[in-house]
């Protein structure tokens, strides 16, 4: 007969309610591991998208993930007559607050500041959509037939020749057709991606470098105007964020990367120190704070566990007198005591881990879980649960038989 089956059968209902406040517990905790992998796949997903064998930056910089990268645009002409080098693309990166302006037929956005009440008495439902919705993303500009465009197109085409066409990630809730407004200019959504997003977790929309260019290097009318009485230009600049070339497989890419490195102004990144960099730095601090949360969940579920077991046991201890005064061994003691931990955790980790996983995909940021990271999780619970039982074992040990017979 196992003592502790028999034990929770008596108390079901008991047991299963805490065994749910248990597993919620647990899931948040699980979900805190999966959180984590997820922002470092986010982190990673626009670098591996983009395919690239070696990053050519401003010197003295880390790349534009992680701080401010400008160089001329023509360098890509000197990366790409580089021996190995196959294909060689500039690009820019810029974080944006667009405005989705509805269809193609859709009417101008309002001025900045009109309120939407006012919008919607005045002009009704059509002036409302006028205002449309804000959204951030993440821009990318490059050149069309080189390295920087969109890993995959899943709806619609991509960009051709032509300007003012976007191919936006479908997280972005935009559709092909759809208008875009940055900056005062408008562009069509003409294809989707999947699973494109910044560190930051917006999603990625690609442009053309010469439009980005003017999204982000434009300088307003007054400060064009200063420009050219200073005698500089006040028209957009070839200024690139970053150059990204893809090299034969039969080149070493470090050597290529040390020549570039050898060059003025210049330093470049080979795709692993890409990673090392967004990683370690951009998503270093996150990675931080998640992990100490995921310790404090865990600590406060060995407490709980503890405090439940003693709980417990020190109703059972009666019976655990009377097993005692029957001539029971310590052993059965034991494993009556652990058992019940082990199935409180065995429930409650089930549990937390299936709602989890049934309501991941309608957490805001991704939430990765792989069945390595379900399983070292259930190893931790379950040496949580032996733990945290030692304290209702202790107890159950220290009850003298005599008290079988107590009032």
């Amino acid at each position: 007969m196992n003592l502790a089956l028999r034990d929770i059968r008596h108390n079901l209902g008991r047991f299963l309610l805490t065994c749910l406040g248990l597993g919620l517990l647990l899931g948040v905790a699980l979900a805190m591991v999966g959180i984590y992998r997820g922002v470092v796949e986010e982190a990673l997903s626009l670098a591996h998208g983009l395919r690239a064998d070696l990053w050519v930056v401003e010197a003295g910089s880390r790349g534009p993930f992680a701080e401010a990268s400008r160089i001329p645009g023509d360098v890509r002409e000197a990366v790409a007559r580089l021996p190995g080098v196959i294909a060689a693309g500039g690009v820019t990166f810029q974080t944006v607050e667009a405005r989705h302006a509805g269809g193609p037929d859709a009417a101008p956005a309002p001025e900045p500041g009109l309120a939407e009440d006012w919008v919607r008495e005045r002009l009704g439902e059509a002036g409302r959509q006028r205002i449309g919705t804000v959204l951030r993303l993440q821009v990318v500009g490059y050149e069309p037939d080189r390295p920087g465009g969109p890993p995959s197109i899943v709806e619609g085409r991509g960009i051709g020749r032509g300007r003012r066409e976007m191919v936006a990630d479908r997280g972005s809730g935009l559709a092909p057709g759809a208008m875009v407004e940055m900056g005062g200019v408008r562009f069509r959504v003409v294809g989707l991606t999947a699973r494109a997003v910044s560190t930051g977790g917006d999603p990625v929309g690609w442009i053309t470098l010469r439009d980005s260019q003017e999204l982000q290097f434009r300088l307003t009318p007054p400060a064009a105007r200063r420009a050219q009485q200073g005698g500089g230009g006040g028209q957009p600049q070839d200024t690139v964020n970053a150059v990204i070339a893809r090299l034969s497989p039969h080149a070493r890419v470090e050597e290529v990367a040390a020549g570039i490195r050898r060059w003025k102004h210049f330093a470049a990144l080979t795709a692993p120190e890409q990673e090392v960099v967004l990683t370690r730095s951009v998503v270093e601090r996150a990675r931080r704070q998640i992990g100490l949360f995921t310790v404090v969940l865990l600590l406060v579920s060995a407490v709980i566990v503890a405090l439940i077991v003693y709980t417990l046991t020190m109703d059972k201890m009666r019976e655990i007198a009377t097993l005692k005064l029957i001539g029971a061994p310590d052993g059965s003691i034991v494993a009556l005591v652990m058992q019940q931990a082990l199935m409180l955790g065995a429930v409650g980790f089930a549990g937390g881990t299936t709602l989890l996983l049934a309501a991941k995909d309608a957490f805001p940021r991704r939430v990765l879980l792989g069945p390595e990271d379900v399983g070292s999780f259930g190893l931790v619970v379950f040496g949580i649960c032996l733990l945290a039982s030692l304290l209702g074992v202790r107890y159950a040990l220290r009850i003298e038989p005599a008290q079988a017979l107590g009032g």
